[in-house]
């Protein structure tokens, strides 16, 4: 559903800045022509830094370091740079360029399971997937459905791919979260009644406490993601908190332009890595991210 969406979306604007284009040129408006359409492809930009400000507005006494301003207008760059290629490109229309990879792989190497994070499908893991299959290494990539329905019915399709993964390597898997999809596996791990179906649990830029940006929220899964959200609390309360955040390592940043205070995506008890000067979608992507994982399924050299 989300890569038909994209693909309306990014054929829409694309259309609409030609249109424009077209229509003011044929007058001889050359500027208006130009400068219309150079704003319809590139509005976005603009609501990334409204996103970036209030990032920097709401940070307060939150007990993560302090972006400064040459950091966060870095951040607004690279993420301006890497949301067309996300959303316009590889989600819309490569959605099953690589598909799942659990034939032929090593027994007992643990494989992973990737779970993205709202308005995303399994195609942000491209990259991901192409290295984890050039090292054998089985993984299955989940697409969350419905889009903006409860986190909670993502539980299924969680176990679904942790059994394949399982059935494929007999071995428990690593689960990687991205944003939301970190709020997912937590909530598949509270119906779990032991720690043995897991092998290490990464979350990157996961709203962990929820996030400032929630508030604008209005799907059912915005509002669970909101800053002390009954379903937030709930989560907390039957996940066996204390004997599981050990499993945790929780990747955040003081530049996240979509959760925010940056410690909101921290876990106590996790190992909490932060990644300075990285934006939400572009951390995704950051090498200390994926090495992370590889020292989690590769064995230790020697």
């Amino acid at each position: 559903m989300i890569a038909r969406l994209q693909q309306f979306t990014t054929l829409g604007f694309l259309t609409g800045a030609l249109a424009w284009g077209v229509f003011f040129a044929q007058r001889g408006r050359w500027l208006l022509s130009i400068v219309g359409a150079l704003l319809i492809v590139f509005g976005y930009t603009a609501f990334l830094a409204a996103e970036f400000t209030a990032l920097y507005l709401v940070h307060r006494e939150d007990p993560a370091p302090r972006a400064s301003l040459a950091q966060l207008v870095r951040a607004w760059i690279g993420e301006a740079l890497t949301a067309p290629t996300v959303f316009c490109w590889r989600q819309p229309f490569f959605s099953r360029s690589e598909p799942d990879h659990l034939r032929a792989v090593a027994p007992r190497r643990p494989g992973v399971v990737l779970v993205h994070g709202l308005l995303c499908n399994r195609a942000v893991w491209n990259p991901w997937m192409r290295k984890l299959r050039a090292r054998n290494i089985a993984f299955v990539a989940v697409d969350l459905e419905p889009v903006f329905g409860s986190i909670d019915h993502y539980s299924a399709l969680i176990e679904n791919a942790v059994r394949a993964v399982e059935v494929a390597t007999g071995a428990a898997p690593v689960l990687v979260g991205h944003s939301m999809g970190g709020l997912a596996v937590r909530r598949w791990l509270s119906t779990q009644p032991s720690n043995a179906r897991v092998r290490r649990i990464i979350t990157v830029g996961t709203p962990h406490h929820g996030t400032w940006l929630a508030r604008f929220g209005r799907s059912e899964s915005g509002r669970q993601m909101r800053v002390g959200s009954p379903w937030l609390a709930d989560l907390a309360e039957h996940e066996q908190v204390g004997s599981r955040q050990h499993l945790f390592t929780c990747f955040y940043s003081h530049c996240d332009n979509i959760v925010f205070p940056p410690s909101t995506a921290t876990l106590p008890g996790a190992d909490n890595r932060h990644v300075p000067g990285s934006a939400h979608v572009q951390m995704l992507f950051r090498p200390e991210v994926f090495d992370e994982v590889l020292r989690w399924v590769e064995p230790a050299p020697g």
